[in-house]
C-alpha cells in the first residue's frame, strides 16, 4: 500500500480496529478514513453506498462486527447473524462498486467445525458441524469470506480474508457478562483481589484448549497481508479453488486452567481457583495451523505472558472507562 493511500478502516474504535489504526499510523499511513458509528451506520445500505461514493477509498479493512463470548452468543443469536451479515454485505459490495484496490475481511477461528482436526488448516472449512454456541456468528463470518471469494471469481477483485484466533489486548471488552474469556478473567480476578475474595470460579471444566494472539500482533499480520504483491495474492489467496483466506495466530495453545492460572499470577490474586462444571465448555480445542502465514513471511512475536501483562496494565489505566 502506498503511504498516502486512502484507507478505510471499518470498525476503527473496537479492539481490532484500534489496533489496526495504531499499526497503520506507526507504519506511516496518514490518509485514514475512520468514521464513528454516528457518522456512518454500516447496517444502512444507502449510507454505506454514499460514503464510498463520496470518499472513494483505495483500500478497505473490514474490522467492524458484532462480537462476544459464549454467553453473549447464546443470548443474542439473531443479532449476531443479522448485524454481521448486514455490515459485511454492504461494505464488501460497495468496495467492489467503488473499485477498491484491496479489501481485507476479518473473520474468526470459530468458522471451523467443532471437531475439526487439530491444528486447523484453511482446507478444513465446511468439513463438519459448527460449535452450536456460536453458530450464527460463525455462519456470518463464513458468508463474508465466501462473498470475498465469489467476488474475486466473478469480478477479478483482490478481496482477501484473515481468520484470527482469540484476540486480546488494549481496548478489549471487559464487560462482566458479554466479554470473551480472557478479559472476563482479568476483570474477575482483579475485582476478587480488591474484594479480598477467597476464590474465583471459572466457567466449565478448565480442560478446553485455546490459542490467543495479542491484538497488535494481529494488526501487524493484517498489514503484512495487505502489502503482499499481486503475484503472492494470486498464488496464495486469490486462486480458486484454493482458500482465499489465511489463518492468523500463534500456533500455540493452552488449557483454560493454564490460562486462568497465568491471569491469576499477572493480577496477583492470592485466592483459590475453582471451576463451575455446570457451565458449558464450548469447543474442546481450537488451534490454528499457521504454516500458510509463515510461508507468506510473517509470524506472531508477543508471548501470552507478555501480552497479558500489557493488557492488565491497560485495564488498570482505564478502569474508570470500563466499569459497566
Amino acid at each position: 500500500m502506498e503511504k498516502n493511500a486512502k484507507i478505510f478502516v471499518a470498525g476503527s474504535k473496537g479492539l481490532v480496529g484500534s489496533a489496526l489504526v495504531r499499526r497503520l499510523k506507526a507504519g506511516g499511513y496518514t490518509n485514514l478514513l475512520l468514521p464513528e458509528i454516528d457518522e456512518l451506520d454500516l447496517t444502512n445500505q444507502h449510507a454505506v453506498a454514499g460514503f464510498f461514493s463520496v470518499e472513494k477509498p483505495e483500500y478497505v479493512i473490514l474490522a467492524a462486527a458484532k462480537v462476544g463470548g459464549i454467553l453473549a452468543n447464546n443470548t443474542y443469536p439473531a443479532e449476531f447473524i443479522y448485524l454481521n451479515l448486514m455490515i459485511q454485505n454492504h461494505v464488501i459490495h460497495q468496495a467492489y462498486e467503488a473499485g477498491v484496490k484491496r479489501l481485507l475481511f476479518l473473520g474468526s477461528s470459530c468458522i471451523y467445525p467443532k471437531l475439526a482436526p487439530q491444528p486447523m488448516k484453511e482446507e478444513h472449512l465446511l468439513t463438519g458441524p459448527l460449535e452450536p454456541t456460536n453458530e450464527p456468528y460463525a455462519l456470518a463470518k463464513i458468508a463474508g469470506l465466501k462473498m470475498c471469494e465469489s467476488y474475486n471469481r466473478q469480478y477479478g477483485s483482490r478481496f482477501v480474508a484473515v481468520m484470527p484466533t482469540n484476540l486480546y489486548g488494549p481496548g478489549d471488552n471487559f464487560h462482566p457478562e458479554n466479554s470473551h474469556v480472557l478479559p472476563a478473567l482479568i476483570r474477575r480476578f482483579h475485582e476478587s483481589k480488591l474484594a479480598g475474595a477467597s476464590e474465583v470460579a471459572v466457567w466449565g471444566t478448565g480442560t478446553p484448549m485455546r490459542e490467543f494472539i495479542y491484538v497488535d500482533d494481529m494488526a501487524d499480520g493484517c498489514v503484512h497481508v495487505l502489502n503482499l504483491s499481486d503475484a503472492e495474492l494470486d498464488v496464495e489467496l486469490c486462486n480458486y479453488p484454493k482458500p482465499n483466506f489465511v489463518n492468523l495466530g500463534t500456533g500455540v495453545d493452552v488449557t483454560i486452567r493454564e490460562l486462568a492460572e497465568t491471569v491469576r499470577e499477572v493480577v496477583d490474586f492470592g485466592g483459590e481457583l475453582t471451576f463451575d462444571t455446570s457451565k458449558p465448555d464450548g469447543t474442546p480445542r481450537k488451534l490454528l495451523d499457521v504454516s500458510r502465514m509463515k510461508d507468506l513471511g510473517w509470524e506472531a512475536k508477543t508471548s501470552l505472558r507478555e501480552g497479558l501483562e500489557r493488557t492488565y496494565r491497560w485495564f488498570l489505566e482505564h478502569q474508570g472507562d470500563i466499569r459497566k
